[in-house]
């Protein structure tokens, strides 16, 4: 396909701190032990979309991760690393490689998306339809941790969330409404000529903006340029292609005359004068075209152009690395439900346990776990629903529950991990005990402390 793909990486997340840093970037953020954006640029890979622009914000960020990009793909993929300014929004960052963008269409993919679904089925769907903008829609997931109570417990954990407000046509192929964050709050206004254009719409608060979208690269372009002020294509360059890809118009004279302000106040003094213009122009052709998108109204209706959507099959797994939560979430599925995204293969007790990693007398290792490369563990261990990284060192008696623990971490005798996150190189020392806390890179935490519900880190110099 004649597409060039964008991936937003992204640069050092608020969100997700302590658990980004100088040293690993949110785009590095291991799923499974595997950097998170290794999962979209596999997903590129298999749809065979491999002119790929990376933009990652920020100087220590862009050095992190061209460097890891240049050794794991350099024979793969044609991927040019870009570095754009901090906090500029995902509009901010496209604006800064537009320069680079010359094929007719564009897929803007976000860096932190685990999925199953095609990115290429996504742009074929774009082009057949000949739209101007094609956004892929997910169920929205489930979040909260999933311990070893009761399944009632779990499910009362699990509750989706409330994502985006969208309208669709009834063949649900076109996007004709979309509210997000803070206008979810607000009274719905819908525009009349969208409901004149189409009869019907339906709309629905179950779906997620998943973050991956096609545009036709003149239109995106000119957008980005006249609209210099919009920082999102979420919640600004989506909406406003939205808005404007239907326009109400009467016909006089066999000209067509636009509306005012985008609402039903055409410029007539008279609604009397108004409407007989209409009836007169019924029987005329250009009448019945501007129709042609639906059942007569008060005034016709033209397309300017068409915004699309892509919904995911329910079986299909779509989720965003955003949070802690979602961090989380996205790590337990990886090697559970969602296992087949590992690229890994499972062994006969469902986990996987890499063959130059030790284990103690009397240490288990229960299955939807994974025990990375020359990782050492001691006797009397217990591991369950979770992921240990590379080359850790972990001592006796020790539990880990629902929780990530990154590469090089050394654990001494007695500790006690339960949904948390340890990142790189950190050390506990004995009978720590953590419980839904987050450990930045090279923290040391002391004997016998016990932890609930907190981030530790050090401060960034």
């Amino acid at each position: 396909m004649d597409f060039q793909v964008v991936v937003l990486a992204g640069g050092t997340s608020k969100k997700l701190v302590p658990l980004v840093s100088k040293e690993v970037p949110k785009a590095l953020l291991p799923v499974a032990n595997r950097p998170v954006i290794s999962y979209v640029l596999e997903l590129l890979e298999l749809s065979n979309l491999k002119d790929i622009i990376v933009a990652v914000e920020g100087k220590e960020a862009y050095d992190c991760v061209e460097h890891w990009i240049v050794e794991a793909y350099i024979d793969r993929l044609r991927i040019q690393v870009e570095r754009v300014p901090d906090d500029v929004g995902t509009a901010g960052a496209l604006r800064a490689v537009a320069h680079l963008l010359t094929a007719k269409d564009i897929l803007v993919v976000s860096g932190d998306i685990v999925s199953d679904v095609s990115p290429g089925a996504v742009a074929a769907a774009h082009r057949r339809h000949d739209a101007v903008v094609t956004t892929m829609l997910c169920s929205a997931p489930v979040s909260g941790p999933s311990d070893s109570g009761s399944s009632v417990t779990k499910d009362k954990a699990k509750k989706p969330g409330h994502y985006n407000r969208i309208g669709l046509d009834p063949t649900k192929q076109f996007l004709l409404y979309i509210a997000t964050g803070a206008e979810l709050e607000k009274d719905m206004r819908i525009q009349k000529n969208i409901l004149c254009a189409v009869g019907q719409m339906e709309i629905r608060s179950d779906l997620m903006d998943a973050h991956l979208y096609a545009f036709k690269r003149s239109v995106l372009q000119e957008v980005l340029n006249q609209k210099d002020k919009f920082q999102s294509l979420k919640q600004d360059v989506l909406p406003y292609l939205v808005r404007t890809q239907l326009a109400s118009e009467v016909v006089l004279n066999g000209v067509p005359q636009p509306e005012e302000n985008g609402n039903e106040k055409a410029s007539y003094q008279n609604n009397q004068e108004m409407l007989s213009q209409i009836l007169a122009n019924s029987s005329t052709s250009s009448f019945h075209e501007l129709h042609a998108l639906g059942p007569k109204c008060s005034l016709p209706v033209r397309r300017t152009h068409k915004c699309c959507v892509y919904i995911a099959s329910n079986s299909k797994y779509c989720m965003r690395l955003n949070s802690i939560q979602a961090f989380n979430d996205i790590n337990r599925d990886v090697i559970g439900d969602a296992s087949h995204l590992s690229g890994y293969s499972f062994s006969a007790h469902n986990n996987i346990i890499h063959p130059s990693a030790e284990l103690g007398s009397k240490t288990t290792v229960g299955p939807h776990c994974m025990l990375g490369e020359a990782s050492i563990m001691g006797d009397k261990c217990s591991v369950k629903r979770s992921v240990i990284g590379r080359h850790c060192r972990i001592g006796s008696n020790v539990k880990v529950v629902n929780s990530v623990v990154m590469n090089h971490v050394t654990i001494a005798d007695g500790c006690t991990i339960q949904n948390s996150v340890v990142c790189s190189n950190v050390q506990l020392q004995d009978r720590v005990v953590l419980k839904d806390c987050q450990v930045g890179a090279n923290f040391v935490v002391t004997t016998g402390s016990e932890c609930k519900g907190e981030a530790l880190a050090k401060k960034e110099k």
